[in-house]
């Protein structure tokens, strides 16, 4: 199996982070990928028509996006229970991955701003506003503590990881433990899961 790589994408990480609850790192290959969102990659268009990471192929020749897919992917090939199967747990699970997923593509919009947009055109409104839903979401998960309920590993918070890794990585003046005691406390132990500390290169 092979998953197109750049070191500092969210997504890519989250399906790796899955493989690796799973078992599987061993099995992926990482391939280079240059995904831009002005100039792109044609490389991976030819695999992916949205140019877009993660892109996934399988040892059946498939070719798998996005990240959601991917690490559903990955959970039935491994035999996992990250993704429940049915019932209220599947859509709880799912709505919390949703969750992360919205941290992770609203700090990915204030990214581009900060370095794909020429300076001159930069709107900090928006920026603001990409980062507002990260803080909105942090205050939902405190508010709701049965969400991080100790011992809980699925794909749910197992994505709210990765967002607040990314948060961390990108956004350090942003802040957010000085605000979300609860969800820091949370993500001190759940971060060190060995899937979360583990780091992938070329």
């Amino acid at each position: 199996m092979k998953i197109y790589f750049a070191p500092f994408s969210p997504y890519v990480r989250k399906c790796l982070v899955t493989a690796h609850e799973l078992g599987l790192s061993e099995r992926v290959q990482l391939l280079p990928a240059n995904a831009n969102p002005v100039q792109r990659d044609q490389e991976l268009i030819a695999q992916n028509p949205l140019g877009q990471i993660p892109t996934f192929l399988t040892d059946e020749g498939s070719v798998l996006y996005d990240s959601r897919v991917i690490c559903e992917y990955l959970d039935a090939l491994g035999g996992g229970t990250l993704f429940p199967r049915s019932g209220a747990a599947r859509w709880d699970t799912l709505t919390l991955a949703a969750l992360g997923d919205g941290v992770l593509d609203a700090a990915l919009l204030a990214r581009y701003e900060d370095a794909a947009r020429p300076e001159a055109l930069r709107w900090a409104a928006w920026r603001a506003g990409q980062l507002d839903k990260a803080e909105t979401a942090l205050a939902h998960l405190g508010a709701h503590p049965a969400l991080l309920a100790p011992g809980r590993v699925d794909i749910g918070t197992l994505t709210v990881a990765c967002a607040l890794g990314y948060l961390d990585v990108r956004f350090a003046e942003f802040d957010w433990r000085s605000r979300h005691a609860a969800v820091a406390q949370w993500y001190a132990e759940f971060s060190q899961r060995p899937s979360l500390r583990a780091r992938w290169t070329l």
